[in-house]
């Protein structure tokens, strides 16, 4: 820089930011996005054959979007906002362009029928050349960070389904009583879940599952009315179809009885 530019530059301070600049602006540049033009974060358990963040280990959980890492043993804490079951229909391993070929919701039209592996436990499509159906249980969750919310879905298939069962019968069986005594069945998102990891294993070899418990403070039932709203307006968007899940073949949690790559045993 010459001296004339610092001399220019102590004539010409450059001017403080004030904070109601931004509120005049509130909302511009963003006019044109849509749901759909945004990335729903998936949770994630870290299996070792990802690209591990540095200061990540396996069993850790990652916020794809954000890329924030929470340690598996101290774990998550999440609200429930809705789930849904769907068949997520995958080309052969080693072909197709890593997205699914399709996607179902139960007792829709056009389910391709399949036949059960003995060797893998995979549902192979009649017929499909190797083309094969997952089930996936679909947690779309509100996570509660120490300085805000994100929306994200935990997706679980296979030996996570008994997982994802043992977490919707928590849910289905709490209660509460109205002012008058009458009992009546609280929303999903009225209480706090803990989601940390556990090293499992079978014939097959070891990985991450989850383990999933209710909050013991005030009994998990939720005390933040912003974050009962973030929810129930996240569930309101899900019903709607507002909401887009891009699935690829890295995005669900690493499972040893699962056939891809991103879910082979540590």
């Amino acid at each position: 820089m010459s001296k004339q530019e610092v001399a220019n530059t102590k004539e010409n301070p450059v001017a403080n930011i004030d904070i109601n600049m931004f509120v005049q602006d509130a909302g511009k540049g963003l006019s044109a996005i849509t749901q759909e033009d945004l990335a729903l974060p998936f949770l994630k358990i870290l299996s070792g054959l990802d690209d591990m963040p540095e200061g990540a280990k396996k069993g850790d959980i990652i916020n794809t979007v954000t890329g924030q890492i929470y340690p598996g043993a101290e774990g998550v804490r999440v609200i429930l906002a809705m789930f849904n079951k769907r068949f997520i229909h995958w080309e052969a391993r080693g072909t197709g362009s890593g997205a699914p070929k399709a996607i179902y919701a139960p007792g829709e039209m056009g389910i391709p029928k399949t036949e059960r592996s003995s060797e893998d436990n995979k549902d192979y499509v009649t017929g499909g050349n190797g083309d094969y159906l997952d089930t996936t249980a679909q947690h779309y969750v509100v996570v509660l960070n120490e300085d805000g919310y994100d929306t994200a879905l935990i997706s679980m298939k296979s030996t996570q389904l008994k997982k994802s069962k043992k977490w919707l019968s928590m849910v289905m069986s709490r209660n509460m009583k109205d002012d008058k005594g009458v009992p009546f069945t609280p929303p999903s998102y009225a209480y706090v879940y803990s989601l940390k990891t556990v090293s499992e294993e079978n014939s097959k070899g070891k990985w991450h599952g989850w383990d999933i418990t209710l909050e013991q403070e005030n009994s998990g039932v939720l005390q933040d009315a912003e974050a009962y709203h973030k929810a129930r307006a996240f569930a309101d968007s899900i019903q709607k179809g507002e909401i887009t899940v891009k699935h690829t073949s890295d995005a669900p949690v690493a499972d040893a009885e699962d056939g891809r790559d991103e879910d082979l045993p540590f």
